[in-house]
Formats: C-alpha cells, structure tokens, sequence
C-alpha cells in the first residue's frame, strides 16, 4: 500500500511522506491500517494459490515455497512479508519509506523471522540484476508517478518461470464512489486523501502498460467485501479492487 523507493521515473514523494507520517500504526489492527488487516486474509489466500498453481508445489506443506525467492515491493510496514516468509520465501521488502522499513524490521525481528528489509529502489534492484520467483506489487502501483515504466522495471526482475501479481483499485465511477469517498470521507476506513482517483487503474491499462514486453498478463480477479460474512474473496466483480498476474512469456 505504500509507495517503493525509485528515481524520479516512478517514486511519488507526497504519498511517501503522507505514509511516513502514520509509519507507526502498520501494525494496530484497529489503527489506520486497520482495513488492511482486514483485507490481508484474502490477500494472501490469493497469493499462495497463484503460486502453489505456478511452482506445483504442494499446498497442505507447512512451508510449501522454500527454496523460492520473493519481493514485495512498497512493502509497507511488511504485513505480507511476514506470513510469505512464514510459508517458506526467502523474502526481500523494500519500500521508499525509512520509517516503514524501520517499522518493519523491528516487527521482524520481534517475531523472530529472516527478511531483507531494504529502504532501497526497483530502479536500483533491476540495475543490480537482481532476480525474484515471486514479485508481489500489491496496492501500490497507484501511487507512483510513471505507472508504467514502473511495472516495466518490477517484470524485468522476474526470473525465468517467474509470478508478478499486481493488485490495484479499478478506474471506474463504482470505485471513486466506494474506494475514494466512500470509505475515505464517509466511512472513514482509510485517511482522507490516501487515493487519488486520476491515478486509478483499469485492467487494460496494465496490459497497455505491458504491450510489446515479453510477458503474459492475466485477469482481472476481483476481490469483494461479503456484506453478509463481512469477509473479502475472491469475486467475479472486478469494478473496484482487482489482482493481474504477470509471467515471463514462453518462447
């Protein structure tokens, strides 16, 4: 959800700072950050069948994905690092934030799990050559600057037989009456001023942001709340939030 580090190309210094500001709070279920929270379960329910499909690996392990690297990228204060390390990832958090490396690096620690916590840059990584199985770019692509030279550079650093997912909010009217005003100025779920609609997101603009790039995109898949269960799921209704997934393409 927040921002990663970057050169100019995709690094976007107000929604850095405005994420700085309530670093402190990435871990208080009823904080700020409490709708994440609320969120994450279904998050990761996703992410672990993408990759248990990709990988072959088996679902019921306890740790199913050791030996497979993973970065989060705009990792926040590292609310899904924790539980890919958990599964088995060797993973690398980086975020444009030194107070929400801070933040995560100390939770880490105080739970007693390995993750490289970078205050770092995509930029940077790609230009090092580093190389991920696994890139999670959840909830952040809409809060850089150049969304596209940013996806660009997050797929390059995919490695052969790779797995992007990308999760973003939807640019539909739907979307700026429930994701902006909605749950910003009426519900209050999240601070006012946490979105920009103009920076919203359709399906085919990641696919644009890709064309001609040796990759194959897929989805949307959308995830909705279940008014009755008041759990999130994976949904057919990709009006608001949806995750792409992203692969190096065969040859």
């Amino acid at each position: 959800m927040s921002a990663p580090a970057s050169s100019a190309s995709s690094i976007d210094p107000a929604d850095v700072a405005r994420f700085s500001a309530i670093a402190a709070e990435w871990w208080d279920p009823k904080g700020k950050f409490g709708p994440l929270h609320h969120f994450n379960p279904a998050r990761l329910t996703f992410i672990r069948d993408e990759a248990v499909a990709r990988f072959g690996r088996d679902a019921r392990a306890r740790a199913p994905f050791g030996g497979l690297t993973l970065l989060d990228i705009g990792c926040g204060g590292g609310l899904l690092c924790e539980p890919m390390a958990r599964l088995g990832f060797s993973v690398t958090g980086v975020d444009a934030s030194d107070e929400n490396i801070a933040v995560a690096s100390a939770h880490a620690a105080d739970v007693g799990l390995a993750i490289d916590y970078r205050a770092s840059t995509a930029e940077a990584l790609l230009a090092a050559g580093e190389r991920f199985d696994v890139i999670l770019n959840m909830e952040v692509i809409e809060h850089v600057a150049d969304p596209g030279a940013f996806l660009r550079d997050c797929a390059r650093m995919l490695a052969p037989g790779g797995l992007m997912i990308v999760a973003t909010l939807n640019k539909t009217l739907k979307a700026l009456g429930l994701a902006k005003i909605g749950a910003e100025y009426i519900l209050r779920w999240v601070p006012a001023g946490t979105h920009d609609w103009k920076k919203f997101l359709s399906p085919d603009q990641i696919r644009g942001f890709l064309a001609g790039e040796p990759y194959a995109v897929e989805g949307p898949f959308g995830l909705a709340l279940d008014v009755a269960t008041g759990r999130w799921g994976r949904s057919a209704d990709s009006d608001i939030n949806y995750m792409m997934t992203v692969t190096p393409a065969v040859s």
